[in-house]
């Protein structure tokens, strides 16, 4: 009893090897996953063949279809005359039967042979001209289109292999584009290895708009620029090692920090000014800092970029049962609350249950965000109005006590409630306070700019001007913009 797996090729059976040959030619009979593959046409003429192929018009899936053969042939095997299973290309390379066969039949105590062949990617080779060992990247078609985002490295050369259909290839083009520009060079590989090779060059957002097949495959060259960030990581290790830059070898986390919160302030400045070319630019400085203060912790030894990366995605995953999970929500509100729930039971897991739900809020954060984050987080813990009209109340009192005192200290502490309050009324109205400031000073800097060029144009003195004459000036300015 065992089973003996054997690799076809890429599709000429002049490239079947001379150990696949002779198993085939010395056998009785073999099971093909499918006829459809050059190579059967060459094999044996005496050979019996049986293939797996109605079982392709009665899967709903692949992985029902890749389980069914697995199962199959584990059960052939068991018989006394063993089983022979034959695939196109390497038993191990893009074979997903190959996977399931190896695993069920050491369940079963079955021996297993794998016969190596060549396997589709040698023949791209040698057309292409490249070196397996430079980086070379390969990927499965059908998990490729099933990515939100390809798990590539832009500056690497990759083959995507099985990439059988049109609608396959424009799942897996949605992908690519998420990382690759629109136009960016993509060969499809036809047949390549047999009389019928055939490649073309189209630009990947066209990738669908042509006939693909069971032999076709995807070669991505690299970007014509690095863009990927393991390019950018050793770019930074560079700047900190012997041979690097002295100033950055110098930098600590803490000599950082002022570049960090600048770098954040820019990047929030290109956002209120909605202009995309310049928060290109800026979330790349701030990149920049993550990165750095990375490489200065794998140095000291504390963690790395993978640690940091591997933290916040099982977080995410973990915050996100709805996405990543079995569990249903109706709304926002309810990720909002399970949210909530979800970071309780890991404080109670860390012996941390008994923390303000206030804590984790930075102390040195600007005081219009701090008071946004502390308002925002007493809300979700039901520490709120019932509706909007409480705050503007809210409002209204505290303007009357900053009116009814004249005392400097009990001014200054009832001008903060108003503050808090305005903030308040900000998350009712799902404003964002600190962008409205932002707004109002620059139109107020707009403004009070017009006003000063006017008084220059009237060569008048805006310190020696009255009041009447001070408002025709700002109406005038107002009047302008409009």
């Amino acid at each position: 009893m065992a089973i003996t797996i054997v690799g076809l090729g890429p599709g000429d059976a002049m490239q079947l090897t001379r150990e696949a040959w002779q198993v085939l030619a010395m056998a009785d009979e073999v099971y093909l996953r499918t006829e459809r593959h050059p190579t059967t046409a060459g094999l044996p003429a005496e050979l019996k063949r049986r293939t797996f192929d109605s079982l392709y018009e009665q899967a709903e899936s692949f992985d029902e279809l890749y389980d069914r053969i697995a199962d199959e042939v584990v059960r052939l095997g068991q018989r006394p005359q063993g089983v022979i299973y034959a695939v196109p290309g390497h038993p191990l390379v893009g074979e997903s039967t190959v996977t399931r066969i190896l695993k069920r039949a050491k369940q079963a105590g079955l021996s297993v042979r794998v016969v190596n062949s060549i396997s589709f990617v040698t023949p791209i080779l040698v057309c292409l001209g490249l070196d397996a060992l430079s980086g070379l990247q390969i990927a499965d078609a059908t998990d490729l289109a099933a990515q939100y985002h390809p798990a590539l490295n832009p500056d690497q050369p990759a083959i995507v292999g099985q990439l059988y259909s049109r609608e396959l290839a424009s799942e897996v083009k949605l992908t690519l584009m998420n990382q690759y520009p629109d136009d960016h060079p993509v060969k499809l590989m036809h047949a390549v290895g047999t009389a019928e090779e055939r490649i073309e060059t189209v630009p990947l957002h066209e990738l669908d708009h042509y006939e693909v097949g069971h032999l076709t495959s995807l070669y991505i060259p690299p970007l014509p620029r690095p863009g990927a960030f393991e390019t950018f990581q050793n770019t930074i290790a560079h700047l900190r090692a012997p041979d690097g830059c002295p100033w950055d070898r110098e930098q600590t986390h803490q000599s950082l920090r002022r570049n960090l919160l600048e770098e954040t302030y820019e990047a929030l400045a290109a956002l209120d000014a909605d202009d995309g070319e310049a928060l290109r630019e800026e979330l790349g400085d701030l990149l920049l800092q993550i990165v750095l203060h990375s490489q200065i912790a794998v140095e000291a030894g504390e963690f790395s970029m993978a640690d940091v990366i591997a933290a916040v995605d099982a977080k995410i995953k973990r915050r996100h049962p709805h996405v990543f999970g079995e569990v249903q929500v109706s709304g926002v509100g309810d990720v909002v609350a399970n949210w909530e729930a979800i970071k309780k039971n890991e404080r109670d897991e860390n012996g941390n249950g008994n923390k303000s739900a206030l804590d984790g809020v930075p102390l040195d954060l600007p005081a219009l965000t701090q008071a946004e984050a502390y308002s925002d987080r007493a809300s979700r813990v039901g520490f709120d109005w019932p509706n909007v009209d409480g705050v503007l109340d809210k409002v209204c009192e505290e303007l009357r006590e900053i009116r009814d005192t004249d005392n400097s200290d009990e001014r200054t502490e009832e001008f903060g409630d108003l503050l808090f309050a305005l903030v308040n009324t900000a998350r009712w109205m799902k404003i964002d306070p600190e962008a409205a400031l932002r707004s109002a000073n620059q139109k107020f800097a707009s403004r009070f700019r017009q006003v000063e060029a006017q008084a220059r144009a009237q060569s008048l003195d805006l310190k020696g001007m009255s009041v009447p004459d001070l408002d025709r000036l700002w109406e005038s300015a107002k009047q302008s913009e409009e």
